[in-house]
């Protein structure tokens, strides 16, 4: 279902019970929205919470932004009727909360079927308990429709007792379980958030450590993280000219019946080239989906 390829430098989440957030979104450069009803609404707010996602995502005016729903658990009084309305309401896939096994994913995939989800219409899931992170290769092959993870790394840090420090030394075992999951899959995961919107550099360092690690991105609570995310998980374009120049050398090389190709002194196999063809797509789909983003 997924296609890492796909730019999700920055996915930044709006409170679906906020009619101005949902309209500022459509201005913002965030690759991807999360359109939240679960933790960022309260109890009565949700029905109309519900409402006016679904209004805003079939209205319009997204650009190419991937449009996350992320709904209540079925085990709530509003999650069965949010996958349902979610459903059908024009957005790219359905974020599940506080996912821990492959049936919790194929209960909301039974409701979204039910309601006549389109066929291209993915799940994605929190990952933010400890059994999560232990069922995490369960959940990723749990349906055709699986799209990604994103980390609920704040939740996780609650249920863990453990200490929310800058490098994350206490999750990263669940961050390494959740990644090697998803990209056994062939997944997309998105990093989780980061708290402190006063200490920029941290947020940075942190964008950093996800790229570091193997994540396509970071969730964003604010605005205003938006273009750090962007700049930290794109390609440089030092990389995108290093990535062409070894591609190109290595079809002359092929071309030649040459098995070794060296260049600038280094030795580059298929491993190599087939980064710098993922790299250079996606440098390619960033570029495509900023110009959408300005007309």
């Amino acid at each position: 279902m997924a296609t890492i390829a796909r730019p999700r430098r920055s996915v930044l989440y709006m409170p679906g019970s906020n009619a101005r957030a949902l309209e500022k979104a459509r201005t913002l450069a965030a690759d991807g929205l999360i359109l939240d009803l679960e933790d960022a609404v309260s109890p009565d707010a949700k029905e109309d919470a519900r409402r006016q996602v679904c209004e805003a995502v079939g209205a319009g005016g997204y650009g190419g932004r991937e449009l996350l729903v992320r709904v209540n658990g079925l085990g709530t009084p509003w999650g069965h009727a949010d996958v349902a309305a979610a459903a059908v309401c024009g957005a790219h896939g359905i974020l599940i909360p506080k996912v821990e096994s492959a049936d919790m994913v194929r209960q909301v995939e039974a409701v979204m079927a039910a309601a006549g989800a389109p066929a291209d219409m993915a799940i994605w899931c929190m990952m933010e308990t400890p059994r999560g992170m232990l069922k995490a290769e369960e959940i990723a092959g749990s349906t055709p429709r699986m799209g990604g993870f994103v980390m609920g790394t704040s939740d996780l840090a609650k249920d863990l007792h453990c200490a929310h420090t800058p490098m994350r030394l206490p999750m990263i075992t669940s961050l390494g379980l959740c990644l090697l999951a998803a990209r056994a899959y062939g997944l997309a995961a998105l990093d989780g958030v980061y708290l402190d919107l006063n200490d920029d550099a941290g947020f940075e360092a942190a964008c950093v450590q996800g790229l570091e690690l193997g994540f396509d991105g970071k969730t964003l609570i604010h605005p205003k993280t938006v273009e750090a995310a962007n700049r930290v998980f794109a390609p440089s374009a030092k990389e995108v000219e290093w990535s062409l120049k070894i591609i190109a050398a290595h079809a002359e090389a092929a071309a030649a019946g040459k098995g070794v190709v060296v260049v600038d002194g280094k030795l580059v196999e298929n491993l190599h080239v087939d980064n710098a063809r993922r790299l250079v797509a996606l440098a390619e789909q960033i570029a495509a989906l900023d110009a959408a983003l300005a007309k």
